[in-house]
């Protein structure tokens, strides 16, 4: 672990904004003036940069040991005690980016806790070995660090190099009429990770009812990973039957297409008018049982009984 004090204000900042960009589950956060941070150290991992970083990207063959850098900045006047952690990431079924309470066989902290100073800040080191049969594609996974009843999730992106798939499917695709939403899920069946981008459509009987061009959604989606996700539809048409039409596109050529029927029907002037329409249909009803006993009683023809003794009285 290498010290590093003072921090100056500039420093302080940016470190500041990396956390928020690289921890998207940080807890309980107080101003940002009196806030410790964590963030990937300047200048490592596979893709060093002079700047910072918003996580951290390494990259490796089977059997190799990759190593980087988390920088802790304690800019407040009492010193600090951070846990750390490996731990393997997952998606929420919203979506969102969790971290397992399990740890990552694959990540080896320098220290399990670290004491930063006042005023300083503290580059600690770990390595991440990836098994000599590791899965070629994305090892998604995060550093934990937790500090005065806060947490900072911040991510770890392990590739393993080899050939990469990237392919997903849409699925369970519904429309919810009672919260006007289009309720779908996406699973992701390749070894890498997928930022999805969403096309909706809807044809109805009398026309276009929902068209809506590609946009990137606002989720990651990790390997082997499913989400459950919503598209509001405020404005559906009142009557209508319609077939919806989800198209979901991601790079490296992923693609996939699901489609849903729904009926729309404005049932409060369906039951206005029902007794309107079962009025008429009983009306027609005893229009045609009138009909048939008029024509039966204006018949020429004589009915059989009457017929026999009619013939009777002839002979006679």
């Amino acid at each position: 672990m290498r010290l590093i004090s003072p921090v100056p204000p500039v420093l302080a900042v940016l470190a500041l904004l990396l956390c928020a960009l690289s921890a998207p589950t940080a807890r309980a956060a107080p101003p940002a003036s009196e806030e410790w941070t964590a963030a990937p150290a300047s200048g490592g991992g596979s893709r060093p940069s002079a700047g910072g970083r918003p996580c951290f990207y390494l990259e490796g063959a089977p059997g190799t040991v990759l190593e980087d850098r988390l920088s802790l900045t304690n800019p407040t006047g009492a010193p600090l005690k951070v846990a750390l952690r490996g731990a393997l990431a997952y998606n929420n079924a919203d979506g969102s980016f969790g971290a397992r309470a399990t740890p990552d066989p694959w990540i080896a902290l320098a220290a399990p806790d670290v004491r930063v100073p006042p005023d300083t800040r503290a580059d600690v080191p770990f390595s991440v070995t990836v098994p000599a049969g590791a899965r070629p594609g994305d090892h998604p996974a995060v550093l934990v660090a937790v500090a005065g009843g806060r947490e900072v999730d911040i991510r770890l992106q392990v590739r393993v190099s080899g050939p990469t798939l990237s392919a997903l499917t849409v699925e369970s695709v519904r429309v919810d009429k009672r919260h006007h939403v289009i309720r779908y899920a996406l699973v992701n069946r390749g070894n890498t990770a997928l930022t999805p981008r969403l096309a909706v459509r809807g044809d109805g009987v009398f026309g276009r009812a929902l068209d809506r061009a590609p946009r990137a959604l606002p989720v990651e989606l990790l390997p082997g990973q499913r989400v459950e996700l919503s598209e509001p539809w405020p404005h559906p048409p009142a009557l209508d039957r319609v077939e919806v039409r989800l198209d979901v596109t991601a790079g490296g050529g992923a693609r996939s297409s699901a489609t849903a029927d729904v009926t729309f029907v404005p049932w409060g002037a369906a039951a206005g008018a029902g007794p309107v329409l079962l009025g008429g249909a009983a009306a027609a009803w005893l229009a045609v049982l009138r009909g048939r006993r008029t024509r039966a009683l204006m018949s020429p023809q004589t009915p059989e009984p009457e017929r026999e003794l009619a013939q009777t009285g002839a002979r006679r």
